[in-house]
């Protein structure tokens, strides 16, 4: 027989096993949304780099959860621009494309359904004529004889 005390299995360093800690996740800690652990995993998994340190998936969730932010502000913003309460693929492109930081990191990207930006080559537009452009002014009211007298 085992003279030793058993012990819990899975135990984690503690003696005798204790009452155990609420876990608390690396994305409430950074204050974030985005899952840092999957991202850690992620990264790790893509082989990106033989070694993942342990700030860089913090660092990489937050600024995907603010590029996510930005364009969802954008997009709502371009949601009710339209009197619509519902984001589709057209308001995501009217808010990346009027956005010249996000226009720049996303040039090359398609959206589907999305559509164009309105926009019409001035030289297509017809021209206005001097005459019709000037507003007329309405002609002063004829002078009565009484207003001479």
């Amino acid at each position: 027989m085992d003279i030793s005390p058993k012990l819990k299995k899975g135990a984690g360093g503690r003696k005798g096993g204790g009452p155990r800690k609420k876990a608390v996740t690396r994305s409430v800690r950074a204050g974030l949304q985005f899952p840092v652990g999957r991202i850690g995993r992620y990264l790790k998994k893509g082989r990106y780099a033989q070694r993942v340190g342990t700030g860089a998936p913090v660092y990489l969730a937050a600024v995907l959860e603010y590029l996510a932010a930005e364009v969802l502000e954008l997009a709502g913003n371009a949601a009710r621009d339209n009197k619509k309460n519902r984001i589709i693929p057209r308001h995501l492109l009217l808010a990346i494309r009027n956005d010249v930081e996000l226009g720049n990191l996303l040039a090359g990207v398609t959206i589907a359904h999305g559509g164009v930006l309105p926009n019409i080559n001035p030289v297509l537009l017809p021209k206005r004529n001097e005459k019709a452009a000037a507003v007329k002014e309405p002609k002063s009211p004829a002078k009565s004889k009484k207003a001479l007298i």
